[in-house]
C-alpha cells in the first residue's frame, strides 16, 4: 500500500485554502546529517515536507503560491538537477523534469536557483508562511529574501507584510489521519508486532541486549522498514531508565526485559512497548506489578474516545497504578491525597501517551485555548503506562527493587471507540508465558 500523488495533491489543496489568497508558503526538507567524518546518516525527508510532496530526496524546497482565489495556486519544486556522474556515486535523482512528470509540480527549478527565483514569487503576496524557528539558517535566508524583495519592489507590488507560522497549519492537518494514513500505520504496527513476538520467542538467559535488538531489526529489515526511533532493550534494572539505548548488557535469568521498539513504514511510525521475563516465567513480584500496569493500560485505552479529554487516559492510569501500589504496600496514605500530591511519580514519572503519525512523537497541539483538547476521529495516540522501581530505592522492600515495566499500544480515535493498531502482539501474562514456552519446545 502506498500513497499516490492524488493524496499529496489533496493535502496541498487543503493547505492553499487555509493560507488565503495572495499568499506564499515555503518549506524545505531535512538537511543531510553527518554521522562522522565522511559518513552520512541515511537520508530521511522532513515529515511535513514529505506530507505535502511525496518527494524523498535531499536538497529540496517546495513553494505554494495562491492567487486571487485559493483554488488558483501554483506548486513549485526546487530540487537537485540530474547529474550522471553524481548519480553513479549516490543514486538516481528525479531532476527538474521528474519533479513535474513524476511529482506533479506545476513548475520545477534547480535548487541552485532558489535565491534568484524566489524573489519574484514574493511580489504581490500579502503573507508568507514558513516554519519559523525550525532551522536558524533558513530563518536568516527567508529574512534576506523578504528584504531583497522590498528593495527590488520597483513595480509597487509589495513584498509580504505578514510572516506567519506554517507549522500552525500543517501540524493541525497532520494531527488528523486519513483512512489511507491509518492503513499505513496498521502495516507498520503489524510488522512491529511480528518483531516483538519474535523477541519473546528468541530471548534466553545470557543473551546480550543487542542480540535481542538484532532480532527486532531482522523483522524490520525483512519488511523494508527502519526503526521509528532508537530501540530500547533494557534488561533488569536497565528497564528503569526511561530512554535506555545502550543495549549492551547481558539478560539475566529471573529478570524482566523491557523492549520499546517499532518500525516506520512509508514514513509512518508505530510505537510498541512490551515487558516480559527473560526465562519465560514471571516471578510473584513481577506478576503483581505487571498486572497493575496492564489494568492501568486497559482503563486508559477505554478513555480514548470521541469527546473525552486528552488527559483522561493519564488520569485513569494514575488512579489504578496508585491504588495498586497502595494494595502492595509500596505506597501509604489516602489515594486522592497521593494523586493530588503526585506521590505516584516516585514510580510513574512520565505521561501516558503522545500523538503518533509520521513522527513517533507527532505534531499537533495537546491543548487548545489553555485546555486539554478533546479526542476526535482520526487522531492516533499511544497509551503507555508504567511502573519503575529504582534499584537503589530504599523506601521499598528489596524484592521490588530494579523492576521496570511499561506496556504501550497505538490507538486510533474512531466514532465506534478505540481502535488498537498494535493488538497483534500479546500482553496478557498467561499469553506471554504460553508463547515463550511454546518457542522453547
Amino acid at each position: 500500500m502506498k500513497l499516490t500523488q492524488a493524496d499529496f495533491e489533496r493535502r496541498r489543496d487543503r493547505l492553499a485554502e487555509q493560507m488565503g489568497p495572495n499568499s506564499i508558503a515555503i518549506i524545505e526538507t531535512s538537511p543531510v546529517a553527518y554521522r562522522n567524518r565522511d559518513a552520512d546518516y541515511k537520508f530521511r525527508a522532513d515529515s511535513s515536507f514529505f506530507y505535502l510532496t511525496g518527494f524523498a530526496e535531499p536538497e529540496a524546497v517546495a513553494v505554494i503560491e495562491t492567487g486571487e482565489s485559493t483554488a488558483d495556486y501554483t506548486y513549485s519544486l526546487f530540487c537537485r538537477e540530474r547529474n550522471r556522474e553524481l548519480e553513479i556515486w549516490n543514486g538516481y535523482r528525479a531532476g527538474v523534469d521528474g519533479a513535474v512528470e513524476d511529482y506533479e509540480a506545476d513548475e520545477a527549478f534547480a535548487i541552485d536557483l532558489l535565491d534568484e527565483e524566489i524573489i519574484e514569487k514574493l511580489f504581490n503576496k500579502g503573507a508568507i508562511y514558513y516554519r519559523i524557528g525550525h532551522r536558524a539558517e533558513f530563518d536568516a535566508r527567508v529574512s534576506q529574501w523578504i528584504k531583497q524583495a522590498q528593495d527590488q519592489d520597483k513595480r509597487g507590488d509589495g513584498a509580504p507584510s505578514q510572516v506567519l507560522q506554517l507549522d500552525r497549519l500543517l501540524d493541525e492537518m497532520r494531527l488528523f489521519k486519513s483512512e489511507e494514513e491509518i492503513q499505513l500505520m496498521q502495516i507498520a504496527s503489524d510488522i512491529s508486532a511480528q518483531a516483538h513476538t519474535r523477541a519473546m520467542q528468541k530471548v534466553h538467559p545470557g543473551m546480550k541486549e543487542y542480540a535481542l535488538e538484532a532480532e527486532l531489526n531482522y523483522v524490520f529489515n525483512q519488511n523494508g522498514c527502519v526503526p521509528s526511533y532508537n530501540s530500547i532493550v533494557g534488561g533488569g534494572a536497565n528497564a528503569c531508565i526511561l530512554h535506555y539505548v545502550e543495549n549492551n548488557q547481558p539478560l539475566n535469568d529471573g529478570d524482566l526485559v523491557l523492549i520499546d521498539a517499532a518500525c516506520e513504514y512509508q514514513c509512518y511510525a508505530s510505537d510498541i512497548t512490551r515487558t516480559f521475563p527473560v526465562n519465560g516465567r514471571f516471578s510473584p513480584e513481577q506478576r503483581a506489578l505487571y498486572q497493575i500496569v496492564l489494568d492501568a493500560q486497559y482503563a486508559a485505552i477505554d478513555q480514548v474516545r470521541v469527546g473525552r479529554s486528552y488527559r483522561d487516559p493519564h488520569e485513569a492510569a494514575v488512579r489504578i497504578i496508585t491504588q495498586g501500589l497502595l494494595q502492595l504496600g509500596l505506597m501509604r496514605g489516602a489515594i486522592d491525597e497521593l494523586i493530588e500530591k503526585e506521590a505516584y511519580r516516585q514510580f510513574y514519572m512520565h505521561g501516558t501517551g503522545h500523538w503518533l503519525g509520521m513522527d513517533v512523537h507527532d505534531v499537533g497541539a495537546y491543548k487548545v485555548a489553555g485546555k486539554w483538547r478533546s479526542y476526535a476521529p482520526g487522531m492516533v495516540v499511544t497509551v503507555e503506562p508504567g511502573i519503575y522501581i529504582a534499584p537503589d530505592d530504599e523506601t521499598v522492600d528489596e524484592k521490588w527493587r530494579g523492576i521496570g515495566i511499561r506496556i504501550e499500544d497505538d490507538v486510533v480515535v474512531t466514532e465506534d471507540g478505540p481502535l488498537i493498531l498494535t493488538q497483534n502482539v500479546v500482553k496478557e501474562i498467561d499469553a506471554i508465558e504460553t508463547l515463550m514456552a511454546q518457542a522453547k519446545r
